[in-house]
């Protein structure tokens, strides 16, 4: 009997946290494994280091398809990825997250007959406005297998008429990744210059928050305001940091503009600060795992566990400066409430469903 053989796909930042555990706990089953990265984000900063730091294999392929339009890189996606699942020959797909590598690899697959396994299944923010949310749906839609990471992911999917035969609720393979690298974790703090005080740290990247101008400015009033407060420590891309910097975003001594971080250094900076500021949706899982409060500056979130569960709030750039002092004033919560199964073991459970699914059972 011929081996299972799955192919996962992963693009950009958030998918190689989601990817990575189930990678390895796969290795504990007669399957085979292939992985392309396609390259969405392409930057060493974005890609080479996350690889590293979470014990990712080498890519069995690497697409590099950069940057463009959503139309235009999607295309390219997609005719790339085809050429690799031809090559592969996967028994199944496992497609991450809620990127355009993500929707590309669930299209080619559906069109080819493979099975296809969405990790992160159901979030809805229910503003199609995002790309992101689009790409969420279409993926759900072709899906055989739904793994879903919150628990509003089954009432959203349930709603949508996905019967419950294809759906299993496992935790959040992001919590293990995060789970994986904190013993230790502090050191990669201790020696920063702003570490001895308070600090925030922001992120800022959506296109509703930097590619307009009038919001841009919102923006960067809203940074500029809050390091008047405490010290505010804001990695960014050199297009966000362009965009930002236009709409007068001035870094000083107290709001440091520094380049994108590894995954260890990112999440030392987060476990330790006072406060983030943010618009990114993993960065609301991460916080309420940590116990970080978090401003997220969007009107709709895809993860309303993060506020009911976690740290979450949702706020306008306007309402951040009042909100962290008043987290300032407070401190952090004493104790916390996490969603269920966010226990690190996501990867375990959905790499045990997935090889029953393909026929890799143990001792096949």
């Amino acid at each position: 009997m011929a081996i299972p053989n799955i192919v996962h796909v992963v693009g950009a930042r958030p998918n190689f946290m989601k990817a990575a555990p189930v990678i390895r706990a796969l290795q504990a089953f007669p399957v085979s494994q292939r992985l392309i990265h396609t390259g969405q984000h392409y930057d060493p900063e974005l890609s080479d280091v996350f690889f590293e730091q979470l014990r990712l294999p080498a890519p069995d392929a690497n697409l590099a398809v950069g940057s463009g339009s959503h139309a235009a890189q999607t295309a390219a996606l997609m005719l790339a990825i085809e050429h690799e699942f031809l090559r592969f020959d996967p028994t199944a797909v496992a497609a991450y997250g809620d990127v355009n590598s993500t929707m590309a690899a669930a299209l080619v697959a559906a069109k080819l007959g493979i099975a296809v396994a969405h990790v992160e299944s159901g979030l809805r923010s229910f503003d199609t406005q995002m790309p992101e949310e689009i790409n969420r749906r279409v993926t759900d839609l072709l899906a055989d297998w739904l793994f879903v990471t919150a628990p509003e992911g089954l009432e959203n999917l349930r709603a949508e008429g996905v019967p419950d035969s294809r759906l299993w609720y496992v935790g959040n393979p992001m919590i293990d990744s995060l789970v994986t690298v904190l013993p230790g974790i502090d050191d990669e703090v201790g020696g920063r210059p702003f570490a001895a005080e308070p600090y925030a740290v922001a992120t800022v990247h959506r296109p509703s928050n930097v590619d307009d101008p009038d919001a841009a400015r919102s923006v960067a009033r809203m940074l500029q305001a809050t390091a008047a407060l405490l010290q505010v420590v804001i990695p960014l891309h050199p297009r966000g940091r362009s965009t930002l910097m236009a709409a007068g975003l001035r870094p000083s001594a107290r709001l440091r503009i520094v380049t994108p971080l590894g995954y260890r250094e990112f999440i030392a900076l987060v476990r330790r600060a006072a406060v983030v500021v943010t618009d990114s949706g993993g960065l609301q899982e991460e916080t309420t795992f940590l116990g970080t409060p978090c401003l997220t500056i969007r009107t709709t979130t895809e993860r309303p566990c993060t506020i009911t569960h976690g740290t979450n709030r949702l706020v306008s750039p306007e309402e951040v400066p009042a909100a962290v002092a008043r987290i300032l004033a407070g401190g952090r919560p004493a104790t916390r409430a996490l969603p269920p199964l966010w226990d690190g073991q996501a990867g375990t459970r959905i790499a045990s469903i997935l090889a029953d699914l393909v026929g890799g059972h143990r001792g096949l």
